[in-house]
């Protein structure tokens, strides 16, 4: 997990009841944030998997991309097709350099309300390290064509699992015909929400966007429910590696492209075609030809997990690659890893080894993501 101290860390909304609830609070991306509560981040982990976990996410950037056409100046920056991006929905892109190297990846939509407005306005949602950073490059590269109106009276919680859907659905029923990365403003639990059916976990679930004020109670609400439990970052974590979900400032930087990340769906048809976003040459060149590095998911067949910065080696014990996301899988009772590697070397099945405390432990390439996901799509 990506972490900063400065000397006053910032607090959520929602501090004070982590506190209360005997979390045990860490410093990430600035803030004071509960890492697990009594139960652990194993148990936290298998609970979510297993019925609805409550996540406080209220670190990251909120925002408004306002101005005469935003979907098309969004447009500048990202390599996603979001002029033809449907009302109702969210796309998950890119923030890109001049190299094609990731500034952040985020999630932008264009919440309808319950009387089928729709703002011509981007609800963007990035991460909590990067958010200053990302609203200033997008500030000064979309100058003069759109205001980012940052939330910051908002909070943001996402509730993740089997049963969090049923969860939230008795508080907001007009959340049950919403299908995975539909978002809405709508009211519930008594105040104005910012809905959307998506999440950080593989599971299925809702991020919800509060006001501040609210915060507390809304989350005292879903908690009253025996079906949910408080989580804390330690099992968001290895609930994402298992999702093989990157988390920026590890698997992903501003020297990683978004192929190389896996990440060509982000990269819409239309806009490699026009190449008129941030790298495109370098880009459009490695769907061509092929990246010089590839991301892949690795199973550690035996010993101790694979952590962060841990060389890679083929068989022959030559080191071709590093892990830049690693642990241990609470579902697969293994260790678990994403790394780069050469294209050569991606194939499914393809035995590696990971070198561990200077030891070599054999691992295998296999698909992503490890456990799989449980998102709610539409039928037909």
């Amino acid at each position: 997990m990506s972490q900063n101290t400065p000397d006053v860390l910032k607090t959520t909304p929602l501090t004070d009841d982590h506190v209360a609830r005997g979390a045990r609070m860490v410093p990430f991306a600035g803030y004071s944030m509960p890492v697990q509560y009594a139960d652990g981040v194993m148990k936290e982990h298998l609970w979510t998997r297993e019925h609805a976990g409550l996540f406080d996410v209220s670190h990251m950037g909120q925002a408004r991309l306002r101005g005469v056409s935003p979907l098309s100046a969004f447009e500048e920056v990202v390599p996603g097709d979001f002029i033809g991006l449907a009302a109702g929905k969210q796309k998950y892109s890119v923030l890109l350099n001049r190299t094609g190297g990731i500034i952040d990846d985020l999630m932008a939509g264009r919440p309808t309300s319950p009387d089928g407005r729709v703002d011509d306005d981007l609800f963007l949602v990035v991460n909590g390290a990067c958010k200053d950073n990302d609203f200033k490059v997008i500030e000064d590269e979309l100058a003069g064509q759109v205001d980012v109106v940052r939330l910051e009276d908002r909070a943001l919680m996402a509730i993740q699992g089997p049963e969090a859907a049923a969860v939230v659905q008795a508080h907001v029923p007009a959340a049950a015909d919403m299908v995975f990365m539909d978002i809405r403003a709508m009211p519930g639990f008594g105040t104005d929400l910012i809905i959307s059916r998506s999440g950080y976990t593989g599971e299925d679930g809702y991020e919800i966007s509060v006001p501040a004020s609210e915060a507390v109670r809304v989350w005292n609400l879903l908690l009253a429910d025996d079906r949910v439990r408080p989580i804390g970052l330690g099992a968001r974590d290895s609930l994402r590696l298992e999702a093989g979900l990157p988390l920026y400032g590890h698997d992903l930087d501003e020297t990683v492209s978004p192929i190389e990340a896996g990440l060509a769906f982000a990269v819409n048809k239309n806009r490699r075609e026009q190449r008129d976003f941030p790298g495109a040459a370098r880009i459009v060149k490695e769907l061509a030809e092929g990246p010089a590095r590839v991301k892949v998911c690795l199973r550690v067949l035996e010993g101790a997990p694979a952590r962060e910065g841990a060389e890679v080696a083929d068989e022959s014990g030559n080191v071709v690659g590093v892990v830049t996301s690693g642990g241990y899988s609470p579902c697969l009772k293994a260790g678990i890893a994403l790394a780069f590697v050469p294209p050569a070397l991606k194939t499914v099945g393809a035995r590696l080894q990971v070198i561990v405390r200077g030891k070599p432990q054999p691992a295998e390439v296999v698909p992503s993501p490890f456990v799989p996901h449980r998102y709610v799509r539409k039928v037909g």
